[in-house]
């Protein structure tokens, strides 16, 4: 299966394009960049220099719009909440079903169900803290 992703690195770089061989349980997986068209060679990617692996709609997205970082009803549906603080400062807020601490990453589906990214593979060295707030 094709996925779209942009891969953000802890220093502060990106890449988007798409990826057939992304594991959570691997160390690393391969990239198709975008703007190198489908015949390019892929760029190896190692997980242990990203801060996560946001899978999008479209490598596009939209700039324009402005992210909500609330949580919904509809959203228990997804797991648990939990949010997450990373180095850089950027916190994302969604629902988790396979948080543990102590693992290498986990996946988080975002609270803001507008947003152009489906789901994002967290790497947990990236972060400064994560919560996993009250349900009510």
């Amino acid at each position: 299966m094709i996925n779209h992703v942009i891969a953000h690195f802890q220093d502060g770089r990106v890449l988007r394009g798409q990826t057939m061989d992304f594991m959570p349980a691997k160390d690393r997986f391969h990239v198709i960049l975008a703007e190198a068209g489908t015949t390019a060679k892929p760029v190896e990617v190692m997980v242990a220099d990203l801060k996560g692996v946001f899978f999008v709609k479209s490598l596009e997205g939209n700039r324009q719009r402005k992210k909500s970082n609330a949580y919904t009803a509809e959203g228990a549906t997804l797991g648990r909440k939990i949010q997450v603080l990373f180095k850089d400062g950027e916190v994302l807020n969604g629902y988790t079903q396979i948080y543990q601490p102590g693992r290498a990453g986990f996946f988080v589906t975002p609270a803001d169900k507008g947003s152009n990214t489906d789901r994002v593979y967290v790497v947990a060295s990236a972060t400064e803290e994560i919560t996993l707030p009250r349900e009510r």
